[in-house]
């Protein structure tokens, strides 16, 4: 018993560069993991680049063709967060029943349902149903998809922070994707052709789905066996209020801005270029904050990631010219899909390998409840006082979020 003591002990005074529980299963071995962490992000690329942000490209023309409001049109972006609570909530025990590969590929298809129904119908209850359904899919295909991409990132241990990065580079080729598409059909049909780009958009998802199902990635071997780990959510409080807050706080941007830029006067180019830029700086985000990540055991990183997308969301404020938004796009950008992988990071170095799956789903909750609550906020905010100043108060939730984030501590009891 002393000599366990001795030998725990040794372990914990060790500086270790990244914590492993002990007596864990010694990880998978992968081979080209870079490529299949890419195909993983596949799912987030449909759910989240395209099911949820590619709604801010079409979001203007809808709003013209039938006569919404702010509030609607908010209330859209509102329903997916709801049914991307409920997608996380039940993560955990879908992952359980079906597996963690499974979970990805079917959240995909799902998501492709749902882009296909945005495409048929324009009947507000329709389109709030397919809006619900992407979110209930993107949460299970992220969560499932995280899981298993930690897994494969931790056989490569000297890299295994930047590996596990490579998953988020997922949403930002969504973005790159509608980006490329969205204005220009938009602009080449005319007003009321928001149902084409997304019948465009159901067509590519499915193909990058079919690549996706195709690839059969390995299960780890606890995925199937460990029994569903406890995780510890009260030590983790201020870290999930930061991350919650985040979630309230960047909508506005992501909802509103490419009709910022198109009542700026930007035409298709300037509005793809915007969100290119956007998706530009996510890409580069693994290279840029990587090492970083790999000392995320506390809040700080993730606070850090935070101020500077509050920064990013207050640069349009300084102008409208095309350098000053893309700037603003790339700062944004590249730090907002850093918080994201940053959560991922926090719950890999702070808890054991079997509770990833349930502690990735505890971030995702408290990331969708701030998403309820912001994009309502944040169109009736804009449709009484205009959008300036719903980015204000967005930049201001962000800060607050920066603050939670800095009061949490590394959960090394926790994760023990």
């Amino acid at each position: 018993m002393v000599l366990k003591r001795l030998g725990s002990a040794t372990r914990r005074s060790r500086k270790i560069p990244e914590r492993h529980v002990p007596d864990a299963p010694s990880p998978q071995i992968y081979s080209h993991p870079a490529r299949l962490i890419l195909i993983l992000g596949i799912a987030p690329a449909i759910g989240l680049g395209i099911c949820r942000f590619a709604y801010s490209l079409v979001l203007p023309d809808m709003r013209d063709s039938l006569a919404w409001s702010y509030s609607t049109a908010g209330f859209m972006n509102t329903i997916n967060a709801v049914g991307y609570l409920v997608g996380a909530l039940g993560a955990s025990a879908f992952i359980r029943r079906v597996g963690l590969f499974h979970s990805v590929w079917i959240g995909a298809l799902a998501c492709v349902v749902s882009l296909v129904i945005s495409a048929l119908s324009a009947d507000f209850i329709v389109f709030s149903g397919a809006r619900l359904l992407s979110g209930v899919a993107a949460a299970v295909a992220f969560v499932g998809g995280g899981a298993l991409a930690t897994n494969i990132a931790l056989s490569q241990r000297e890299r295994s922070s930047f590996y596990q990065s490579l998953f988020y580079v997922g949403p930002a080729i969504g973005l790159l994707i509608s980006g490329f598409i969205a204005p220009f059909l938009l602009q080449a049909y005319g007003r009321g052709s928001w149902w084409i780009v997304w019948a465009w958009l159901a067509a590519i998802s499915a193909v990058l789905t079919t690549i996706l199902a195709l690839s059969k990635i390995a299960e780890p071997a606890m995925a199937a066996q460990a029994k569903p780990a406890a995780v510890a959510v009260v030590p983790a409080l201020a870290y999930l209020t930061g991350y919650f807050l985040f979630g309230a706080g960047y909508i506005a941007y992501m909802t509103f801005m490419i009709a910022f830029v198109r009542d700026a006067g930007g035409d298709a180019l300037a509005q793809s270029a915007f969100w290119t830029c956007i998706g530009i700086g996510a890409i580069a985000q693994p290279w840029v904050w990587g090492r970083l990540m790999a000392h995320g055991r506390g809040g700080g990183v993730t606070a850090l990631m935070i101020g500077i997308t509050a920064i990013g969301a207050l640069i349009p404020l300084a102008g409208t010219s095309p350098a000053i938004l893309a700037i603003s796009a790339l700062v944004f950008g590249n730090a907002f899909f850093a918080v994201v992988s940053s959560t991922t990071a926090f719950v890999r170095l702070n808890y054991p390998r079997e509770a990833w799956p349930k502690a990735i789903a505890v971030m995702t909750i408290a990331f969708g409840l701030g998403q309820i609550l912001g994009p309502i906020a944040t169109g009736a905010i804009t449709d009484v006082m205009g959008l300036s100043y719903a980015l204000n108060v967005s930049a201001a939730v962000l800060v607050l979020g920066v603050i939670a984030c800095l009061f949490q501590k590394p959960l090394v009891a926790a994760a023990g």
